[in-house]
């Protein structure tokens, strides 16, 4: 009974791989033109500035371009172009119809893991850092980029140059699978819109940001792959993956960098963490799962908040989250902003639209203050008096249903009132729905007669409105 069971070791990656230090070095390498434009519009333009964007999709503005061409002494379009990097790689993040300098650039020259981080993002997003031709069908180009996972694969399994013909007749057998595997799907012939890609791969090990292209309806018989139609869509992936530093790419072959084969390796063993989620949760949904994790050690539910995290589309995985924490049980609105702290930086866009949200809003505040680098001990500093003693109420009515009477009374004293009276005071003041059943649980719970009279005559005078 006191024995923890064993934890899975720390993989390794293959051995050759440069250390963090020297893959960070790498990184920042690669990323220096986008980094330089982001630390200069971050002391250009300033918070708020009007020049910083023009369209709402965080382009810079003609005048803004031509400042930084000037500033920096590039030309206009080599500003844009690293200008889109950082947005990819999250040193600029996007905030409506404005941009502003990401938590990643702030971190840029003192934590290695947030460089590497950022390199990743912009290796997800390759198609999109290196767009198709015209030309290309969007349909084809779907199939091309959900295929391109076993591609990659097959490369950092290979640790070494492979021809071009060997990719692509690798490309086209998963093409082929793909394209019979959508077939299974039943499909609105009204509408014309398909079920997805139908890779089976999961989705976090997708480098890609274009799996929204595979949406279209098949042909009633999927027919197979050919090489003329795939070779100049392998051969745009590839330079594509060359752009951002993931490949070389020439001489009728392929190879991966270091940094190709680390972040190709770091998707292998997300998959192999989704694969081996240690509490079985990683096929429901995000209400079961935060159910499933509240017996857990937090670290157990860090883990189990990964591997499902892993098997899931980010958007989807936080939408879900925060559908959850809108829910009645204040128990799971907790440990959805505990899964939400394991998502980072991508969940910031939801957690600050719910900011105003009552229910939320303590909740989302203490998350954004973490992700701004406040201290966890300090954060609470952010939140009002009210909305203070509104979260408290929150998570006595998490303990009252799920925990016990001891935790209860532990509760009331990590209260901020000085004395109980003053607490009763403002938790009346406050309005949460759950006050009543929470006082009462307090009354029932506490040792001493008298304060569990008084907290009992508070309760009944919330429930009869006085």
């Amino acid at each position: 009974m006191n024995q923890r069971p064993a934890r899975r070791p720390a993989p390794r990656p293959p051995e050759g791989t440069p250390a963090p230090a020297e893959l960070a070095r790498m990184a920042r390498s690669g990323l220096a033109g986008a980094a330089r434009v982001a630390h200069w519009a971050d002391t250009a333009l300033g918070p708020g500035s009007d020049g910083a964007t023009a369209d709402g999709k965080a382009t810079l503005s003609e005048a803004s371009a031509e400042r930084a061409s000037g500033d920096l002494g590039l030309t206009p379009a080599q500003i844009r172009a690293d200008w889109d990097t950082a947005r990819l790689a999250g040193l600029v993040e996007v905030h409506g119809d404005s941009a502003r300098p990401g938590w990643r650039l702030r971190a840029w020259d003192r934590d290695d893991s947030a460089v590497l981080r950022g390199w990743v993002a912009l290796f997800d997003a390759w198609s999109l850092a290196h767009p198709e031709p015209a030309e290309f069908e969007a349909a084809a180009v779907a199939e091309v980029v959900s295929a391109m996972p076993q591609v990659l694969s097959f490369l950092q399994l290979s640790a070494g140059p492979v021809p071009v013909e060997q990719l692509l007749d690798l490309l086209r057998q998963r093409v082929t699978e793909l394209r019979t595997e959508r077939c299974e799907v039943p499909y609105e012939t009204e509408t014309g819109i398909g079920g997805g890609s139908g890779s089976a791969v999961p989705v976090a090990a997708v480098p890609a940001a274009r799996t929204d292209l595979a949406d279209r309806a098949p042909a009633d018989d999927p027919a197979p792959a050919e090489d003329a139609e795939l070779a100049p869509l392998l051969d745009w992936s590839l330079h594509a993956l060359a752009s951002v530093g993931a490949l070389t790419y020439g001489v009728g072959q392929a190879t991966l960098t270091p940094l190709g084969s680390w972040a190709v390796w770091v998707k292998l063993e997300q998959i192999c963490v989704a694969a081996q989620s240690p509490a079985g949760n990683i096929e429901v949904a995000a209400e079961e799962m935060l159910r499933g994790c509240a017996q857990l050690r937090p670290n157990a539910a860090r883990a189990e908040y990964r591997a499902w995290l892993a098997a899931r589309p980010v958007g989807s995985a936080v939408a879900e989250l925060v559908a959850a924490a809108r829910g009645e049980d204040a128990l799971l609105r907790g440990l959805a902003f505990e899964a939400l702290r394991v998502v980072g930086a991508p969940a910031e866009p939801d957690v600050r639209a719910v900011v105003d949200e009552p229910t939320l809003r303590p909740y989302a505040l203490l998350w954004l203050a973490e992700h701004d680098g406040v201290d966890p001990e300090d954060a609470h500093e952010v939140l009002t008096r009210e909305e203070a003693t509104w979260l408290w109420v929150d998570t006595a009515a998490a303990v009252a249903d799920h925990g016990e009477a001891p935790l209860l009374v532990r509760h009331l004293e990590s209260a901020l009132q000085p004395t109980v009276p003053a607490l009763l005071d403002e938790v009346r003041a406050v309005g949460h729905p759950r006050t009543v059943q929470v006082l009462v649980a307090l009354a029932a719970a506490h040792p001493d007669p008298a304060l569990a009279k008084a907290v009992r005559r508070a309760a009944f005078q919330v429930h009869t409105g006085g």
